[in-house]
């Protein structure tokens, strides 16, 4: 589950958008966000390419319960699962790129390793 951060939103709407970016992020393998987002992404975007190796229609069940595209889900399970078989753990990278021009809110760059 994620962490503490709040993100300035009220639970549903969090949990929705992190549920959302966590989909894109496991669709396209790198996305462009705040570094606190990116925080948040990470643990919840490992924790799904680990159901994917652990395989299991529970497994599959659950992890469509969590992201927002049967597609990605199934993703996940043929294609990254075989990707990482060899690796324990730490399947995404977070690179701090700096500041963002509007709002100088500091972003960072999430990608699957």
């Amino acid at each position: 589950m994620p962490g503490t951060r709040k993100l300035g939103k009220p639970t549903d709407v969090r949990m929705a958008m992190l549920r959302q970016q966590v989909t894109d992020l496991l669709d396209t393998g790198r996305m462009e966000t705040t570094v606190t987002r990116a925080k948040e992404i990470r643990p919840l975007a490992e924790k799904m390419i680990t159901l994917g190796k652990k395989k299991g229609l529970a497994n599959y069940r659950q992890a469509l319960c969590f992201l927002t595209r049967e597609d990605v889900a199934k993703k996940v399970f043929d294609d990254l699962s075989v990707k990482y078989a060899d690796r324990e753990g730490g399947y995404v990278r977070i690179t701090r790129i700096g500041p963002r021009r509007g709002d100088a809110a500091e972003m960072a760059v999430i990608e699957l390793v």
